[in-house]
């Protein structure tokens, strides 16, 4: 029987969706087999300017917009240009950021690393674990050969009993390694279900707009790659990063599907080595590294990412099939996006592909979404199909149509800019994109309407 001042509801662990008897599919999400029971106290009412965590609110009132200073000129720069690049910049003092990714990607390592350097240019930090003692976190210091004076350990899931000790220490910065672990006394469902997760995530919001000191959350992810717990835990912070890459591959990529200030879809790159994360300036020289000259099914495209131009190779192999029917498989592009630019080939260039196995991977493992990739996607599957090989100086970009058009992309001058400095000496691109572009000698640029033309350009 439920106690006094509680009552008994089932809420979806993957929306958050909540209801008074069991459900076996969430009618909000869709998931199947996500609702579990949970006790849901009535709290009490809170004291004038105290949190339900003990925390001590400051008093707010309403503010002339014109009155407020702007921020730009405080963030916070923590030396590590990649985390600082994603960030937009640096971190923005009372910011909630939130880092997802797979386990054993790197996050407590990168965390780790940014505690180091934010404790030797401001002051105090606390790093929060849940899951790891702190000589556990001391061992891994270790190991990144770090060993500031400022960083202080707390092993701990208790949520109130962490905010007792922010009082005590008042640091400047605060991760907490992970939401998913920490509880707060006051309810009684367990750590990692929505209403925990909800409320640590609201009470540690709080903390970093009353105190004005960046947040750092990590998060558990699901098997589907997303953030485990409710979708409001994103809503509720200010940046969500994630923390991606092969297991196979030594670099990792940070990319920022959320910020609210700075650039959504900005693109950080790291190395993993012993001693830790190490940034990667040059992008396109690490994926470039081991292209194969003269070999046919290889395009290289000038990519963006954020506002970081990339030059990835696009790798296609075209087979015939035993079947009659053709496979499609992809790595690092959307297989939906392949097969519609191969039914395009098809009806527009008259390949006969339908039978044929068609295989394409982006190099490196890296994936990308962007629609400048189509035209090196097409370049890549001809070459192979003709099983000619693209010229080893060329680069291609641009979106295409389903009528075979070639249509403009933007940062038309920024991918040129990369595609010279990295010596090459032509490129396919828009025929739309020539107009008001800065001359370059090093590039021949040639500019196409249709995918027929690129080919003939091409081959």
């Amino acid at each position: 029987m439920a106690a006094k001042g509680s009552r008994t509801i089932y809420a979806c662990q993957n929306c958050g969706y909540q209801s008074r008897k069991w459900l076996g599919k969430c009618p909000d999400c869709g998931a199947w087999n996500s609702f579990t029971e949970e006790r849901e106290r009535v709290a009490p009412k809170e004291s004038a300017g105290i949190a339900r965590s003990g925390l001590k609110l400051r008093e707010t009132k309403p503010v002339s917009f014109t009155s407020i200073e702007a921020q730009d000129d405080v963030r916070e720069v923590t030396g590590i240009e990649e985390f600082d690049r994603v960030l937009g910049g640096g971190i923005v003092p009372g910011s909630l950021i939130l880092i997802g990714g797979e386990p054993g990607i790197g996050k407590s390592t990168l965390l780790t690393e940014v505690a180091n350097k934010l404790s030797l240019l401001f002051g105090s930090v606390l790093y929060v674990s849940g899951e790891e003692s702190e000589r556990q976190i001391k061992l891994r210091g270790d190991r990144l050969g770090i060993n500031p004076a400022g960083l202080y350990l707390l092993s701990e899931t208790s949520l109130e009993r962490i905010f007792d000790e922010i009082n005590k220490l008042q640091p400047q910065a605060i991760i907490i390694d992970s939401v998913q672990t920490i509880f707060s006394e006051k309810l009684e469902s367990a750590p990692g279900s929505v209403s925990q997760v909800r409320e640590v995530a609201g009470q540690f919001l709080l903390l970093a707009k009353n105190l004005t000191v960046p947040v750092f959350l990590i998060g558990h992810v699901t098997k589907e790659g997303m953030i485990a717990g409710p979708k409001a835990l994103e809503h509720i912070v200010d940046t969500v990063l994630y923390f991606e890459g092969e297991r196979h591959h030594n670099h990792r990529i940070l990319r920022a599907a959320k910020n609210r200030f700075g650039a959504a879809n900005e693109l950080g790159i790291f190395e993993m080595t012993g001693r830790g994360l190490i940034g990667v300036p040059n992008p396109s020289e690490l994926f470039l590294s081991e292209r194969p000259l003269g070999a046919s099914g290889s395009a290289v495209v000038a990519a963006i990412e954020g506002t970081r131009p990339m030059l990835v190779e696009i790798q296609a192999l075209v087979s015939s099939s035993k079947f009659g029917t053709g496979r499609r498989t992809t790595q690092g592009v959307e297989i939906n996006r392949v097969a519609l630019l191969v039914a395009m080939l098809e009806k527009r260039v008259g390949f006969h592909l339908s039978g044929d196995d068609i295989f394409v991977n982006l190099v490196g493992g890296i994936s990308l979404d962007e629609p400048a990739v189509d035209l090196g996607i097409v370049a890549a599957v001809t070459s192979s199909f003709r099983n000619i090989p693209i010229n080893e100086h060329t680069i291609v970009f641009g979106e295409v149509g389903l009528a075979g058009e070639v249509r403009a992309t933007s940062h038309a001058a920024v991918r040129l800019r990369e595609a010279a400095r990295m010596g090459f000496k032509r490129v396919v691109m828009p025929q739309n994109n020539l107009s008001g572009l800065p001359e370059d000698d090093r590039l021949e640029i040639i500019g196409v309407r249709s995918v027929i033309d690129a080919l003939d350009t091409l081959f």
